[in-house]
């Protein structure tokens, strides 16, 4: 069992610095960082290295863009170590806005998105170090409709309809 003191400094850590991105404030965004950041958002690889690299890709691509306004963040789990954290969650929002480290070139389509996220937060020193940030971009593409999932064994929003209720039937399996 993680130590409940641990998991409320690192919950204050992470939580000060998702505040502060959800605020579009720069400066207070990266005061909540390491020396030494990075940040890469998988599927896209965009993201920044060092101190430079994290403070453009946060000015050019998450600032004032992050999310639509009708982002809903919905923890599914969070898992503690030493020095990180781990987030399961499932993000909905509706793409009215440009989300340029999500979807670099995509105009907004209006469609209505969920999409399980997993990110890793790194804790160095009582900042975050790094942030390590998974999901599944077949799933958003064709919600938003660029991707066509005819033949495909991909299920849009029904994924985190199934991370939500682990009971619903398997889209893709089928006896007989």
């Amino acid at each position: 069992m993680t130590d409940p003191n641990l998991t409320k400094k690192l919950d204050a850590v992470f939580g000060a610095h998702m505040e502060a991105e959800l605020a579009g404030d720069l400066d207070r965004t990266l005061a909540t960082m390491a020396a030494d950041p990075h940040i890469v958002n998988v599927p896209t690889m965009v993201g920044g290295q060092g101190p430079v690299g994290v403070r453009t890709f946060y000015a050019n691509r998450l600032i004032g863009q992050f999310f639509p306004p009708d982002v809903k963040f919905e923890t599914i789990s969070r898992t503690y170590s030493d020095e990180r954290l781990v987030d399961e969650l499932i993000i909905s929002f509706t793409h009215t806005t440009e989300i340029d480290w999500m979807l670099p070139g995509v105009k907004p389509t209006g469609k209505y998105v969920e999409v399980v996220f997993v990110v890793i937060v790194g804790i160095d020193q009582g900042k975050v170090s790094y942030e390590h940030i998974m999901w599944d971009q077949a799933n958003v593409l064709v919600q938003i409709g660029l991707l066509d999932p005819a033949g495909l064994p991909v299920a849009g929003a029904g994924a985190a309809a199934k991370l939500r209720n682990p009971s619903l039937p398997d889209p893709f399996f089928h006896e007989g």
